[in-house]
């Protein structure tokens, strides 16, 4: 089973750059897609309903406004849209497919780039760990996926020594990662084979790769972990700042 997932920066910037097309002709079971910035109706019919995928999305309330989205080969038994709390459901910034044996989860972590934005995202940040609490109660698997918005280690993040103090970078980020992969024991599916240095999944188009960040995830329940094939960044065809990030596992959908 080959799950991608992919901030689009926007369907329309995305499909400019060949994001449908590419769809099509791509083996994924999953991709799961965020930052869509419109709302499905919205969404051009040949983005809608590409040939092999049945979709799904999450809308945000405000326009031009965040979104989340799932294309997947099988029709799942359920989707949900939202976690029950309002910063996650009015901005459209969760949508989880759920099969026989596991659910995944399209997720969009809020953006700062300011105090009072960083302080919104502090408080996705609590209740989503809250939920996560939870889902580890639960008799099923679970992959989250998608954009974090924040690099958890020094190896994730080019020119880490000034950046210590910037959003996405900050200790109480670093440290909320380390209790979702350390106490509350979820695995990083690409860390957990792939140690290389330089793998990130965002950087500016006008940048070299070396000043990016890793800040797209695959996070998962750790029963899962022995069942990671591959994990790969990609980096061609480039559709958004954000990279492609392709795990493979050896399970089926």
């Amino acid at each position: 089973m080959k799950i991608i997932t992919l901030n689009l920066n926007g369907v329309e910037n995305a499909e400019e750059r060949g994001f449908s097309e590419w769809l099509k002709n791509c083996d994924a079971d999953i991709v799961c897609v965020q930052n869509l910035r419109c709302k499905e109706y919205q969404i051009p019919q040949h983005v809608l309903e590409v040939p092999g995928f049945e979709a799904f999305f999450a809308d945000a309330e405000e326009d031009d406004f965040s979104g989340v989205g799932i294309y997947c080969r099988k029709m799942p038994k359920a989707v949900i849209r939202g976690l029950g709390f309002p910063q996650c459901d009015i901005e459209g910034r969760f949508i989880q497919a759920d099969f026989d044996n596991f659910s995944i989860c399209s997720v969009l972590f809020p953006y700062a780039s300011d105090d009072e934005e960083q302080e919104l995202k502090f408080q996705f940040m609590e209740q989503f760990k809250a939920h996560l609490k939870k889902t580890r109660r639960k008799r099923r698997e679970y992959i989250f996926v998608g954009t974090f918005h924040m690099a958890h280690r020094t190896i994730d993040l080019g020119n880490w020594e000034n950046h210590q103090r910037n959003p996405g970078f900050l200790p109480e980020e670093r440290a909320w990662m380390d209790q979702i992969v350390g106490p509350l024991g979820y695995v990083d599916a690409f860390r957990q084979i792939n140690k290389r240095e330089l793998q990130h999944t965002w950087w500016p188009f006008d940048e070299a790769q070396r000043f990016g960040m890793r800040i797209d995830y695959q996070i998962i329940t750790p029963e899962l972990a022995p069942y990671i094939d591959t994990a790969r960044i990609i980096t061609d065809p480039r559709l958004s700042p954000h990279c492609m990030l392709e795990v493979d596992y050896d399970l089926e959908l």
